[in-house]
């Protein structure tokens, strides 16, 4: 149950698909040299492996617990929370100016994979955290940021979420929560539910975004305000002071993430809670969306965590598990499970799922670094596409292969993997929540058809497609013949995208709800196919690497090999999906609710 961060994979990756090179030319990344990366990600590999990891298991056996009111994290959460501040880590991609490193998001990105490989439930309060703070960083009031930016950015302090209520789940309008100005602040009253981290004892305040509503606020989204509702209220010289009226007042019992404390928060069961405003009333989900937008990429890089977690465990188990004789071998003395077929292609389709969605995760990361620090106007307007596109892709398209990945982790290990002793079941039992929180996968792909392609008409996916078309060509000149002809499959997926796109323009203004039908299928096409296009320029950067000796052969190998199975194993699921988007949108819409 060791793990070891992939930092060959993650360097590759960030040279070769996110371009940190050209990331390290923009305006305030001049200092994300290779080799302070390297340097960086290295020491993030040993907190991970030798730190969290170690209390991934026995956490998720003890969990997290509410002790007369106080919540406590399991043994060596705190501890290892202390040397996380210790080491900077929160404020990895904040910019300077407020306590940060100010390096590109894509590092940053590789950072969170491996702390949620490492432990997942420990390292979803700080993926919470850097969430608020880039809210805050956006929206907050200059005060604001001067009040609780620094302390969040170096972890004393953490930030949490609150959206969801008992009967407003992912209808954010029907929220309840009362916000009653008065002297200069408000007075929030409510409760919320599923508050991840929202009461613990690793950090010393903790520093909650709180969506409510005003005396006077219209109906529904449009009626939602933002507000800042800390713990303990900052005195003026920054230090803590008295407690707020907030509470949690109880913990949910989960499937997984047992050591990450989900609460069910109170607020203003004594006279209200006191509450700053952020921006300006009723605007509260649009800034929000700020801190939704990061969590749903962090989420979408959880999935490729725990994928990765459960590859690494996987292959270690069926290189040492001994079981039956090789096919075909004389000898009736069992060999490891590694020597048979069907072994081998579920351990190549995990490895070819989890590097395929890292590439994405990370170019998309690099989309982010670009469209925010970029000088020239057109690679700002390809890279804002970019991040809107292939967000929600992301969040659901990674999250569900975390679970399909994780799944496979236990055929792996046979009878043993459904057995909690070996580690292989909280895998999945871990990533089962990422399809779930943070918008659903299903409400993802709406945002991804009814948002972003529909209300440009196309033009967004057009930038995308025809950015990805370049990709493509790279594969298509590549000097290696058997790379090269990976380009024929990965542009005929691209062309089929650009049909679907099409057809979901063309339907949605006969049927919007066959166009919805469509929009999970969608997502998943562009998926598979985006993944297999970065898997193909993988090889072909391998390619090149190995025409001139650059680099270990045994890696470069790999990653063609990869590519080349992808193409061959899991690519064919893009032409599945584009069937589904049409035939498959009609059939769905044949059900009635009276059918159920």
């Amino acid at each position: 149950m060791s793990y070891r961060a992939p930092l060959d994979d993650m360097h590759f990756v960030l040279e070769e698909i996110a371009g940190l090179e050209a990331l390290a030319q923009l305006p305030g990344f001049e200092d994300a040299s290779g080799d302070l990366v390297e340097s960086i990600l290295g020491q993030a590999g040993r907190l991970a492996a030798e730190e969290l990891a170690p209390l991934n298991h026995s956490g998720d056996r003890e969990g997290a617990s509410l002790q007369n009111g106080v919540v406590r994290t399991p043994k060596g959460f705190a501890e290892a929370y202390g040397h996380f501040v210790e080491g900077g880590w929160n404020g990895l991609t904040l910019p300077a100016e407020w306590g940060g490193h100010g390096l590109p998001y894509a590092v940053g990105a590789a950072t969170v994979e491996m702390w949620n490989s490492a432990n997942i439930a420990f390292a979803l309060c700080p993926l919470l955290t850097a969430g608020a703070i880039d809210l805050l960083h956006a929206h907050g009031s200059e005060d604001q940021k001067q009040t609780y930016l620094p302390k969040m950015a170096n972890g004393l302090w953490s930030g949490t979420m609150n959206l969801t209520e008992p009967q407003a789940g992912s209808d954010v309008g029907a929220l309840k929560t009362k916000a009653v100005a008065e002297n200069g602040h408000y007075k929030i009253s409510g409760q919320k539910i599923y508050i991840t981290h929202g009461e613990q004892d690793l950090s010393e305040n903790i520093v909650h975004m709180v969506l409510a509503r005003t005396a006077a606020a219209p109906a529904g989204s449009k009626g939602i305000s933002l507000f800042i509702v800390p713990k303990f209220l900052p005195n003026p010289d920054g230090s803590l002071g008295e407690r707020n009226d907030l509470r949690c007042i109880s913990l949910e019992e989960k499937l997984g993430i047992h050591a990450s404390p989900t609460c069910v928060m109170s607020y203003g069961d004594g006279g209200g809670a006191i509450g700053f405003l952020i921006g300006e009333e009723n605007r509260g989900m649009e800034y929000m969306f700020t801190m939704m937008n990061a969590a749903r990429i962090e989420v979408g890089i959880q999935g490729v965590a725990i994928a990765e977690r459960a590859l690494q465990q996987a292959v270690a188990y069926a290189r040492n598990r001994k079981q039956s004789r090789a096919l075909g071998a004389r000898e009736a003395a069992p060999v490891a499970i590694l020597e048979h077929a069907d072994v081998r292609r579920n351990l190549a389709t995990m490895r070819a799922l989890t590097e395929a969605g890292r590439a994405l995760a990370y170019a998309v990361g690099g989309a982010i670094d670009r469209s925010r620090h970029a000088t020239d106007a057109d690679t700002k307007a390809l890279a804002r596409a970019q991040e809107e596109l292939l967000t929600p892709v992301v969040k659901s398209w990674l999250t569900d292969m975390g679970c399909q990945v994780a799944s496979i982790g236990i055929q792996v290990h046979g009878g043993m993997g459904f057995i909690e002793e070996t580690g292989a079941a909280q895998h999945y039992r871990d990533a089962r929540i990422l399809p779930i929180y943070e918008g659903t996968n299903g409400i993802q792909a709406l945002d991804l058809v009814m948002r972003k392609i529909l209300r440009d008409r196309g033009k967004g996916l057009t930038a995308v497609t025809a950015w990805l078309d370049g990709e493509v060509a790279k594969v298509t000149a590549c000097s290696d013949a058997p790379v090269a002809a990976l380009a024929a499959d990965l542009g005929a997926a691209l062309s089929a995208v650009e049909a679907s796109g099409r057809w979901l323009l063309e339907t949605a203004g006969e049927d919007l709800d066959r166009t919805a039908a469509g929009a999970t299928p969608f997502l998943n096409q562009l998926g598979y196919t985006v993944g297999g296009i970065f898997l193909g320029v993988s090889a072909a950067a391998v390619a090149r690497r190995l025409s001139t000796g650059r680099g270990d052969p045994a890696f470069n190998r790999r990653k063609i090999k990869t590519a080349a199975f992808y193409c061959a194993n899991l690519l064919p699921y893009a032409a599945a999906e584009a069937a589904r988007v049409k035939g498959g949108a009609s059939s769905a819409q044949a059900f009635g609710p009276e059918d159920f």
